[in-house]
């Protein structure tokens, strides 16, 4: 039994939960006094919840956390994509224009191989037979032309009723430009059948693009009951508990907001989990001066990287989810919401090792997950994955492992490789099998990074690398090699480093509107009142008085007749009109060339979008203070132990080190481990790291360089 805290001791207790594919991470930070204490379960497949509250029962059992103290607690899921991609939402109907039931099918008339003759699309969301039409009618530019009719409303009421569906799509022609029609069927569906969940276009992408607007509401209203109950589960259980403060979910695109929003917009938390460790990335970023860099977080199922250039993470709302093939853009469902540009890649811990029908050995994307997980954890595995690779090569203490508490069984791993992988492959031992499958593992990584890295136009030679998740920073050394990358951060808490990011980030929503018009005729006016009245809907989002918010506009231009536009913040809207016309104009055109080497002084420029960014104010959380308050003391290392690192370096015996005793200023020559709790940093030969003032352990890949302090001023 813990003792009650006093007055005088009350704590200011703030958490953030990540739910991954194999673990639940779980940060709590107590901002009266810095204390930081983390956390780390199995995630519960079933019921994702189970998980929570798992890990937040051991923060009371061993830390004498009680839920009553709890401020703040902001969760990240992949409930959402899950859901898309395995096609686990709700029978949804979509009630569209007259004329449009096929949309979802059309698409945008694209192919995204036009040499595959046996091109496939993936099933829409919503089959044909739940798709019903409506006579309605407004024109592109925003008239009127047709109403609404109460009673066939009611006819449809009736056959979705018979066809027992419970969530229900809107999307009517044209209603970026007027959604007077659909704001009046959407509330004849809310009011004659209250027991529907009615997502309506003009609520979720008030934006032109017909497929993408109608998939994107689709997806929505298909994962929406699924959302709702899982969020009420959660917090009536931490209700019950004792829990009385703020619950935030964290969302795709950076920030968070309440549940309310996000069970009346799922969509928006499709990546929650990995935008928490963008977020930390970021913030680290700042704390240690750098501003370009590559996050790297891998865990149990895959494999995440996003860049974030002049210190901000790069943004876009050109999504796709369950796509057929990784790499081809249109082979997937279009999501247009504001999302972290993150690639996403099925290599994780748990991804299973196997000889292919050509007799070569690849990795994933078939994972072991968090049930029955890899070979090593002994709770039914068979097939060999990368961390029992990792195990075996000696880079995973089977004894540490979460700190002690997960015993791993690493003779049976070796075992399971040399049978399946190292006795079909010729290998001599279970040694040179298994760092085939780490580095093949790495090397699947390192071709899919360099893709990504080249179509945003970035040297990874010019990127200093973060890693983090539960698996990343055991093979961020070796991945960073493949890059050509000189240095990797690797923060405190890197373990559970998402969990981490949702801490820092603020109460924030984005708000999108198509504004099409050419530039000579907007007005300064026109564009206050419009942004304005985004302002509002931003400020209903988040529960939050407007004058409460900060706010960052921006407009999106393009040459007309061009599909792609250009984002430009509007810092200034107090000027005459022809001056505003050209100020945007010439930022347009310089904007245009640095990105694709020419712009045209011949072609009209037209606007696209309007957009909001409404996000809280006031201060970050303070650094914790179990990152900061050891310096000056070198460390011994705690044991050695032997690893291999491939044919050229062959079988060390390197000295392992508890991450917990290290402190500033120490710098050490590679190869080694570190050892935390959540996850084990691995510093291959040839290398050396440091630990810099605010605890972060750098590597430096090149041993030439004097250390961290000439590192950042080379960036």
């Amino acid at each position: 039994m813990h003792k009650a805290i006093t007055p005088n001791e009350a704590r200011r207790i703030k958490v953030g939960t990540d739910i991954g594919g194999t673990f639940t991470d779980f940060v709590a930070i107590d901002e009266s006094s810095g204390k930081i204490w983390l956390e780390k379960t199995l995630t519960t497949p079933k019921d994702p919840s189970e998980g929570v509250f798992n890990g937040l029962a051991r923060f009371e059992h061993q830390a004498g956390l009680s839920l009553r103290e709890y401020e703040t607690l902001v969760h990240g899921t992949t409930l959402v994509i899950n859901a898309l991609i395995e096609r686990k939402g709700e029978k949804t109907a979509l009630i569209t224009t007259a004329g449009f039931r096929d949309i979802l099918e059309m698409r945008d008339e694209l192919r995204y191989d036009v040499y595959d003759l046996q091109i496939e699309f993936p099933a829409p969301l919503i089959p044909r037979k739940y798709r019903y039409e409506i006579e309605e009618r407004v024109s592109a530019d925003g008239r009127l032309l047709k109403a609404i009719k109460k009673q066939e409303v009611l006819k449809l009421i009736s056959a979705i009723r018979e066809a027992e569906i419970r969530t229900v799509a809107i999307c009517l022609l044209n209603s970026y430009a007027n959604n007077e029609n659909e704001r009046t069927l959407a509330a004849l569906l809310r009011t004659e059948a209250p027991e529907m969940a009615v997502t309506a276009s003009h609520e979720v992408l008030p934006q032109v693009g017909e497929y993408k607007r109608t998939s994107t509401t689709a997806a929505n209203a298909y994962v929406k009951p699924l959302i709702a109950s899982y969020l009420d589960r959660l917090d009536d259980g931490l209700r019950q508990k004792g829990f009385n403060g703020d619950l935030f979910i964290m969302q795709s695109g950076g920030g968070v907001f309440g549940k309310t929003a996000a069970k009346s917009l799922p969509v928006r938390i499709l990546e929650s989990g990995p935008a928490g460790g963008v977020a930390a990335a970021k913030w680290w970023g700042q704390l240690t001066g750098i501003s370009e860099l590559l996050a790297f977080d891998m865990g149990g199922t895959t494999a995440k990287l996003c860049t974030i250039a002049g210190g901000e993470a790069l943004v876009t709302d050109e999504y796709e989810a369950a796509r057929l093939y990784h790499f081809k853009p249109g082979s997937g469902l279009a999501i247009n919401v504001p999302v972290l540009d993150l690639l996403e890649i099925g290599t994780g811990g748990g991804s299973i090792a196997h000889i292919d029908s050509l007799g070569l050995l690849k990795v994933g994307p078939d994972s072991a997950g968090a049930s029955p997980g890899p070979v090593c954890y002994g709770l039914g595995g068979d097939k060999p994955s990368v961390t029992d690779a990792n195990v075996a090569l000696g880079y995973l203490d089977p004894d540490s492992f979460l700190g002690g508490e997960m015993k791993l069984d690493r003779a049976k791993a070796m075992r399971v490789i040399d049978e399946t992988i190292g006795a079909p492959l010729g290998s001599d031992h279970a040694f040179e099998a298994a760092y085939r499958i780490h580095d093949i593992a790495n090397e699947d990584m390192a071709a899919a990074a360099k893709l990504y890295l080249a179509e945003r136009g970035k040297d990874p030679k010019q990127l200093t690398m973060v890693a983090y998740g539960g698996a990343g920073p055991g093979h961020a050394h070796a991945l960073a090699e493949k890059l050509g990358i000189r240095t990797v951060l690797i923060p405190p808490a890197a373990g559970v480093m998402s969990a981490l990011g949702m801490l820092v980030e603020k109460l924030s929503t984005e708000q999108v509107k198509s504004h099409q018009k050419l530039l000579t005729d907007v007005t300064a006016d026109e564009l206050n009142t419009a942004l304005q009245a985004m302002k509002e809907e931003a400020a209903s989002i988040l529960n939050t008085a407007s004058d409460k918010l900060d706010y960052r506009a921006s407009i999106g231009l393009r040459f007309k007749g061009q599909g792609y536009q250009i984002k430009l913040i509007l810092n200034d809207l107090d000027k005459t009109d022809q001056a505003l016309r050209s100020e945007i104009a010439s930022r347009f055109k310089n904007a245009y060339e640095h990105t694709y080497g020419r712009a045209y002084s011949d072609v009209a420029i037209e606007t696209s979008t309007l957009r909001i960014v409404a996000q809280s104010g006031g201060a970050r959380p303070m650094m914790p203070t179990m990152f900061t308050e050891k310096s000056g003391q070198q460390c011994s290392p705690r044991i050695y132990r032997e690893a291999y690192f491939g044919l050229q370096s062959g079988t060390i015996n390197c000295p392992v080190f508890d991450r917990a005793e290290l402190s500033s200023g120490m710098r050490y020559q590679g190869p080694a481990f570190i050892e935390e709790r959540e996850t084990t940093i691995v510093v291959r030969p040839n290398s050396t790291f440091e630990i810099t003032e605010f605890g972060v352990l750098v590597i430096n890949l090149d041993n030439t360089n004097q250390g961290w302090g000439n590192e950042r001023q080379k960036a």
